[in-house]
């Protein structure tokens, strides 16, 4: 994240940051997320928190009211950023060539 952030900073972009972790998140939010992202993607399960839960909150990744209850009750989980573009556009992750093609002009 931190990169990201610093990257908009530096290139004048103007953005919104909701910090998911300190703010909690949503239902409504998660499942348009879902529409565009898989679970498996959505969920980070190469980090801690993930690597803590039970063996069934684990399997529960691969269905959508499931990833949603474990994203909801553990939203560090999520991988981060989550791009919203405001147009019907998002990634997931940090590519700053991407994101250059993206939101520079």
């Amino acid at each position: 994240m931190q990169k990201a952030l610093v990257w908009l900073d530096e290139h004048g972009v103007e953005y919104y940051f909701h910090d998911y972790k300190k703010e909690g998140i949503d239902r409504s939010t998660l499942e348009t997320w879902l529409t565009h992202f898989a679970a498996d993607k959505l969920i980070n399960t190469k980090g801690t928190t993930f690597r803590g839960l039970t063996e069934t909150e684990k399997a529960g990744i691969g269905r959508k009211p499931s990833a949603i209850k474990l994203m909801l009750a553990y939203n560090s989980v999520i991988k981060r950023p989550v791009w919203d573009l405001g147009d019907g556009r998002f990634f997931l992750g940090w590519d700053e060539k991407l994101m250059a093609e993206v939101l520079l002009p």
